[in-house]
């Protein structure tokens, strides 16, 4: 059934339609009954039964068969008109049917233009059969049947538009909700691809700042414990504590960004002042590397997350001082300013031009810090070192710190 209304129409054409079907049906049967057992037998009768007949046989087709590919919503409404105009014609009693067929011109109308135009035939259909049947233009014409027919007729048209405008807004509504599912639906998947991306960065940064950076420890103290196992093995015994120490603080690490699914964020520093976190990891370097390493390290406080920053960006500096600078003497200070916290590692390496670094370190550091609202600079050029910058705001002093260096 909803078929018949069209696709702009089809829920409220549909609940209307069943609503008229059992109404159309009564009346047909009515006017039928009416013209077999109450008027005499005569070509009148037999030719409105044949127009009646007509109309309930394309209407039941239209209702039976939605998609017959003869009786269509605009020939029923063809015949419709046929019928409303030779009934006028032949006898007076059509109105009973224009009135309960009025709503059929807008349900199987499909546009507001269309179904105007087949009510405007069936008006003028009605008139003229009226006027031939009264044999012209009389006081009677004008009265009764002009003025009833038009006020039919008009009330049908504002129904007709009211409604057709009631079924426009609601397809806009319904248009709407579906467009702003749709833009929901792919706003959330926008959401959840970037997040995806996030967490992989953030995993890759983390694996880079911390089991990368230790593995690469392990295999340079590797190669130099077994270069050093003929000349000392003081020396190269240091240097497997080193690997050990080294791979048990990968465990950890791995262990951290492992159980970081189910918590906090991987890569917790161990307790204490984050300049004594430094000092470790200073130490470290100096052992394993045996560098001349300058530490003025500043006893502060500040959040877990710039304390996780600071480390890094010293853990992943060393590292490519380790690997690349060929530096003798490294500088590592961290200090309080006005404004937040400054780290400042420095080398006398070979340095290199800073526009044609790619690396992934220096842009994971980057990164991480912007995530704090603070920035890196990285100052270098061949033969003259390098010097790299970490600049972290903080919100307010931190309490209880003390001026003293470690």
């Amino acid at each position: 059934m909803t078929t018949l209304a069209g696709p702009a129409a089809d829920a409220f054409w549909a609940t209307s339609l069943r609503r008229w079907n059992a109404v159309c049906w009564a009346l047909f049967a009515l006017m039928a009954v009416g013209l077999v057992a109450m008027d005499r037998p005569g070509g009148s009768k037999y030719a409105a039964l044949a127009l009646l007949g007509g109309v309930v046989l394309c209407y039941a087709v239209l209702h039976r068969f939605p998609d017959h590919p003869v009786v269509r919503p605009h020939v029923y409404l063809s015949v419709l008109v046929v019928a409303l105009g030779g009934l006028a014609y032949l006898r007076g009693n059509y109105a009973a049917l224009f009135m309960v067929t009025l709503p059929h011109y807008w349900m199987f109308g499909r546009t507001p233009r269309a179904s105007m135009a087949f009510l405007g035939l069936a008006t003028a259909g009605t008139l003229i059969g009226s006027v031939l049947r009264q044999d012209g233009w009389t006081v009677e014409f004008f009265s009764e049947t002009l003025v009833s027919t038009l006020i039919v007729v008009a009330v049908g048209v504002l129904i007709g538009l009211w409604a057709h405008s009631v079924v426009a807004q609601s397809e806009e509504r319904a248009r709407l909700i579906d467009e702003l599912e749709r833009t929901q639906a792919e706003l959330s998947e926008a959401h959840q691809r970037q997040g995806a991306a996030d967490e992989r960065e953030r995993m890759a940064r983390d694996i880079h700042d911390t089991l990368a950076q230790g593995f690469a420890s392990i295999i340079v103290l590797a190669e130099a414990a077994r270069a050093g196992l003929d000349s000392g093995t003081a020396r190269s015994a240091q240097q497997l504590r080193s690997i050990e120490s080294t791979a048990r603080e990968n465990l950890a690490e791995a262990r951290e960004l492992v159980g970081s699914a189910r918590g906090p964020g991987p890569g917790q520093v161990a307790a204490g002042s984050v300049a004594q976190t430094l000092r470790r990891t200073v130490d470290r370097f100096a052992e394993d590397t045996g560098l001349t390493v300058d530490a003025d390290l500043e006893d502060l406080e500040c959040d877990q997350q710039t304390r996780i920053a600071l480390l890094r960006c010293t853990q992943e500096s060393l590292a490519n001082v380790r690997k690349h600078a060929d530096a003798s003497t490294v500088g590592v200070v961290l200090t309080r300013q006005a404004y937040g916290v400054e780290l400042e590692i420095t080398d006398d390496g070979t340095g290199f031009v800073v526009g044609e670094s790619a690396g992934f370190g220096l842009d994971g550091m980057r990164k991480r810090l912007a995530e704090l609202g603070g920035r890196l600079t990285v100052t270098s050029s061949v033969g003259d070192g390098t010097r790299v910058l970490a600049s972290i705001p903080l919100a307010s002093p931190a309490p209880g710190e003390s001026g003293a260096g470690a």
